[in-house]
């Protein structure tokens, strides 16, 4: 009987795994990630400033144009925090902070981080650690019955627990590199310099040796910065594109201007 068991749980563990990512449907993808999406607003600083705001849409937009995969309703916010960072909901909401704004020294280190956070959407990663998270918390046979009521109590309930547990969203190291090379198309694809997403990890670098605390909840979860560098450079050594544009500078120089931002966690 104990053979058995052990046997009947590793077919269940192999099913779960091969259904991490049809498990949640699309649909179901993005009304738990417009439900996370509402906790974020409740819970992380958002800077309210129209003029960033719309330079950060409108390079999205453009990066998302060339986005794989299913059409997700996308959607960009930055968070009024000073740490470098940025992270992406299930199903389109990505985030940015202040601190990637400030620290990006041209237009294709900004645009590189939107679009590896774009490439997580787009390659489904979230659909993996919803369901990877959902069955742990609740098993299969209640999470089959929270996402038969998508769009009501279920999807909120579910969004809410997973929130709760930190699980939006640690994606492994593998999803990451994926995250990186999907990004460095999308980014090029839409005619930003590869070399962007290069010098981008290269400032994180610097960074962490000046404060760690800058970046830690980027390098706790993320390959280190020297490895996703030998990873892309040769790939961005043989694109071209474009660096920088004034309407970065002068946002740039906004961000300056305004209030600063006080210190926190937002993943």
């Amino acid at each position: 009987m104990r053979v058995l068991a052990v046997s009947l749980m590793a077919v269940s563990l192999m099913a779960m795994s091969l259904m991490a990512v049809t498990l949640v449907s699309v649909q179901e993808e993005i009304e738990i990630g417009r439900a996370a999406n509402e906790q974020v607003r409740a819970r992380v600083p958002e800077l309210h400033d129209a003029t960033v705001a719309s330079y950060v849409r409108d390079v999205g937009k453009r990066l998302v144009s060339k986005a794989p995969g299913a059409k997700y309703p996308y959607s960009f916010a930055v968070a009024d925090l000073p740490e470098i960072n940025a992270f992406s909901l299930p199903g389109g909401p990505v985030w940015v902070n202040r601190g990637v704004l400030s620290k990006a020294g041209n237009e294709s280190q900004m645009a590189a981080v939107l679009a590896h956070e774009i490439a997580h959407i787009a390659q489904r990663h979230g659909a993996e650690r919803l369901t990877q998270g959902m069955v742990a918390q609740w098993g299969l046979g209640l999470l089959g019955a929270l996402l038969g009521n998508t769009g009501g109590a279920g999807t909120a309930q579910a969004a809410a627990g997973l929130f709760a547990g930190g699980v939006f969203l640690k994606f492994n190291r593998n999803e990451e590199r994926e995250a990186d090379r999907v990004g460095m198309t999308i980014l090029t694809g839409s005619g930003w310099a590869g070399q962007g997403m290069v010098e981008l990890f290269e400032m994180l670098g610097r960074e962490a040796g000046r404060d760690r605390a800058s970046v830690s909840d980027f390098l706790s979860s993320h390959p280190s910065p020297q490895d996703r560098i030998e990873n892309l450079s040769q790939v961005s050594r043989r694109l071209g594109g474009r660096h920088d544009s004034a309407r970065f500078r002068s946002m740039k120089a906004r961000i300056g201007r305004l209030p600063a931002s006080r210190p926190g966690h937002n993943r």
